[in-house]
Order: C-alpha cells, then sequence, then structure tokens
C-alpha cells in the first residue's frame, strides 16, 4: 500500500522538535510514502511561516529534499480537477482534496488530522 502524506504528516515526520515526531517517524517504518505539490507546499508554509516553525525557506527545502531522499517518497501531480473533489465546506477543501486524490490512485491518505472522515484515510497512530 502506497500511503499519501497529509502536510500534517510531512511536518511531524520532519520536524524533530514536533510533538508528534516520534510517533509518525515510528509509523513511517516500512512504508510506501508518496508527496504531492499540495502537501510540500504546505509544508514549505508551514515550516516558514513566522508564527509556527520559523524556519527560513532554504532550510526547510533542505529538510524535505532530505526526507523525501531518505524514504525514496513518489511525487503524484495533484491532477485531480478540484471540482472531483466533494469538499461540502471551505475548511474540508484541502484535507478533502488529498484524500480524493488518494482514492483516485489507489492510496490511503495518512494523517494525523482526527477530523477527516474520508473512507481512505489512515490515522497515525
Amino acid at each position: 500500500m502506497q500511503y499519501l502524506l497529509d502536510v500534517n504528516a510531512l511536518l511531524a515526520a520532519i520536524w524533530s522538535n514536533h510533538p508528534d515526531h516520534k510517533k509518525a517517524d515510528a509509523w513511517l517504518q516500512g512504508k510506501q510514502v508518496v508527496t504531492c505539490p499540495l502537501s510540500e507546499l504546505g509544508f514549505l508554509r508551514v515550516s516558514t511561516n513566522p508564527r509556527a516553525l520559523k524556519s527560513d525557506m532554504q532550510s526547510a527545502r533542505q529538510l524535505l529534499e532530505a526526507f523525501l531522499n531518505k524514504h525514496s517518497a513518489r511525487f503524484l501531480p495533484a491532477d485531480l480537477p478540484a471540482l472531483k473533489s466533494k469538499a461540502q465546506k471551505s475548511d474540508q477543501v484541502t484535507d478533502q482534496y488529498l484524500a480524493d486524490l488518494a482514492l483516485n490512485q489507489g492510496m490511503k491518505l495518512a494523517t494525523l488530522d482526527t477530523g477527516i472522515t474520508h473512507p481512505t484515510t489512515e490515522l497515525i497512530i
């Protein structure tokens, strides 16, 4: 099984000071992981936000690249048209899109977000 990583899964897996780092790191062992433009861009956005992780862009990019190489992550183009995603309200748009993208490719969406109720979601525990 391949797992498309949600933004929160990438953040937890890469940042050793993240509260869920150990959990995400342990979950990753032996998994085939996938990223897409949304998950990678979300990682960079949160990592470099002055109210969040406060990293500079170059360091965040280097951390992401090292993670992708270490885990031989596959890159999945975000080629599902937005209107094919089934979000019902604004705060579901990104999560629903990622879950629908994963479903469309026969994958699971790996996340730490207990609020995503899509059948293809796998909660990292």
